[in-house]
């Protein structure tokens, strides 16, 4: 059988997501084809979870040892959320090490991860969305030059991270200041958004016989200002799938979705958020690792496609 490294965890806020995603796709690997073995990449370090024990990984070839036996991958299901497993960095180390991975590669996470450099891309290409600027630490802006760019209210977000960590919808001048400091504390460039009402939706994609194929579309109906990580992860939303819109609209949203997809040359599961406001579809952000435990939206919209979450998962394992 061949070794699977499963990749979880990162340095990102984003861990404990990681850890629940890799348990889902541990539940459903083909244990009659591929011997699975937990990876954690971490602040403390890197190591294999075999029962309980941690094992280190030698990075000099991404090996461990089991008593002593050498254990090597023979491919890496990546599903390390935020740095370093979306943003490029892990898939430059297993480039140099020539061992497949699944997911995008290094420019096609690096780009994505950047949500303005992201959007300027797709913007060449006529893609709607949202007006935004970029704000570097140490950089100063006046709160008199957002008010007169974007209007408030208006959201303000970390450039770089996923799961709604440190983003902030802002209804007045007075909040902006704390809204840029907060999102600080989770990345050094902050995203300063125009507000869009409209209705969320967001779109999962993988490639089926080389193809983008787009799954059922799911609208998100949050209970709090905006799909943050309490909406996203403790249940105060209400995720629709397939959405409440028309044949038209899920026709457009899914056609798009696969065109980002295949613009930016993304391979792998990921998900595409929007919003949609009178029509127009906006184009919010690419997830490359797009959350995978029993409450993320992938696994919703693979159910609703009619397909099996197993299937899914093993199809991503290329050797």
């Amino acid at each position: 059988m061949k070794n699977i490294a499963i990749t979880a965890g990162g340095t990102s806020s984003e861990y404990v997501i990681s850890i629940k995603s890799a348990a889902t796709i541990l539940e459903n690997i083909d244990r009659n084809r591929f011997q699975p073995y937990l990876v954690i990449i971490g602040k403390e370090g890197w190591y294999a979870d075999v029962d309980g024990q941690r094992l280190p990984i030698n990075k000099d070839n991404f090996s461990f040892l089991l008593g002593k036996q050498e254990i090597r991958f023979d491919f890496v299901y990546n599903i390390i959320h935020g740095t370093p497993g979306e943003d490029g960095k892990i898939q430059g180390y297993f480039d140099l090490l020539g061992i497949p991975y699944s997911g995008c590669g290094v420019l096609a996470s690096s780009i994505t991860f950047s949500k303005s450099i992201c959007k300027k891309i797709l913007s060449s290409y006529g893609i709607t969305t949202p007006q935004s600027r970029v704000l570097s630490r140490g950089e100063t802006i006046q709160v008199e030059e957002v008010a007169n760019t974007f209007r408030f209210p208006c959201f303000v977000k970390p450039n770089n991270g996923g799961s709604s960590f440190g983003a902030s919808k802002v209804e007045e001048p007075g909040q902006l200041a704390a809204a840029i400091e907060k999102a600080f504390e989770h990345d050094s460039e902050v995203l300063i958004e125009e507000y869009i009402l409209g209705k969320e939706l967001t779109c999962g994609v993988f490639k089926e016989n080389g193809q983008a194929k787009a799954l059922p579309i799911t609208e998100i109906v949050s209970k709090n200002a905006f799909f943050d990580f309490q909406a996203k992860y403790e249940g105060a939303s209400e995720e629709i799938t397939p959405a409440r819109v028309s044949a038209e609209v899920t026709e457009e949203c899914q056609r798009l979705t696969e065109k980002i997809y295949t613009l930016l040359n993304c391979k792998g599961l990921a998900r595409i958020d929007y919003l949609l406001k009178e029509g127009t579809l906006y184009f919010i952000e690419v997830n490359t690792t797009p959350g995978f435990s029993r409450e993320s939206i992938i696994p919703q919209q693979i159910r609703a496609a009619g397909l099996e979450i197993s299937k899914i998962v093993n199809d991503q394992i290329k050797v």
